[in-house]
């Protein structure tokens, strides 16, 4: 097994590198984002009090989609902030807002860890879907985002529940590991699965200074068409998975994902494709 020390700045130059370079994929598969995830989200968003009028901090927003969700939510006397550490991805997330004709969404560059850099008045929720868990200082993204908000306001994340819990992710995260030769992620280190653990989840929330907190768990499968569809879908747009496979030959990268497929297949029934995944909603207030 080769031995490998985590370093946190290099994770986060590739992690900036990965999302510049599939910023396009993620975008154009929004539609497929808002069916598998856009029912998780709007549970969120209920959770975290978001309405008609609220201000809404959205931290590793992406190409936008659960910013727009947000937007629609708090409409013309609102206003969503998004948030990225990737500019190329951030700018989908711009252009999704102009197209919509939401003039109540700004975005600003921004390290999730780093809030501190964002000026601008208190907000009533911040939400961050499934970009927490890739935070290599968790509790400082979470510190970010409590300090923007106001007293009584409330911070929404989604993460992947356990690796076990979401097959079509865990087993291609699995099988690159494997071929990669890389080690078990350390404790605390970032990763899909990372706050999979509701209690682990739950102590990252109170040792930034939230009270309250809630934790639910939420089946959501991936339907797809078939399972070349998913692995098609994780080919161009899971850069987690790319990370993973730096530092593989081509010809390897190739194998990893012919197995990968393999797995994926397994998930397929009756000419559709059905991912097992759960998602944890978590959501909590800041005291004041």
């Amino acid at each position: 097994m080769t031995t490998q020390v985590f370093d946190p700045v290099k994770f986060k130059i590739t992690t900036r590198q990965q999302w510049d370079a599939t910023a396009e994929a993620w975008n154009r598969w929004s539609p497929l984002l808002s069916r598998w995830l856009g029912p998780a989200t709007e549970l969120m968003l209920d959770m975290t009090g978001v309405q008609k009028g609220s201000r809404v901090l959205d931290v590793a927003a992406g190409a936008g989609e659960q910013t727009m969700a947000a937007a629609r939510r708090v409409g013309s006397t609102g206003y969503v902030l998004a948030t990225d550490i990737s500019l190329c991805i951030l700018d989908y997330a711009a252009r999704n807002a102009e197209l919509a004709g939401f003039e109540h969404v700004g975005t600003a560059v921004a390290d999730g860890e780093m809030l501190g850099e964002i000026t601008a008045k208190p907000f009533d929720a911040v939400i961050s879907r499934v970009g927490l868990i890739y935070f290599p200082d968790q509790n400082a993204a979470l510190n970010g985002m409590r300090k923007h908000l106001r007293p009584g306001g409330r911070v929404g994340a989604i993460t992947y529940a356990a690796a076990d819990r979401n097959g079509f992710f865990s087993g291609p995260v699995g099988i690159i590991r494997r071929r990669a030769d890389l080690p078990a992620p350390l404790p605390g280190q970032p990763g899909p699965f990372s706050l999979g653990d509701p209690e682990v989840l739950a102590k990252r929330l109170k040792d930034a200074g939230f009270t309250d907190v809630e934790i639910m768990a939420v089946d959501a499968p991936l339907r797809l068409e078939s399972a070349d569809e998913c692995l098609q879908f994780e080919q161009e747009s899971f850069g987690a998975l790319h990370q993973m496979l730096g530092g593989l030959s081509p010809a390897e990268q190739d194998d990893a994902w012919d197995e990968i497929g393999e797995h994926l297949a397994t998930y397929e029934q009756n000419g559709r494709f059905s991912g097992p995944c759960e998602m944890l909603i978590a959501v909590a207030t800041n005291p004041g």
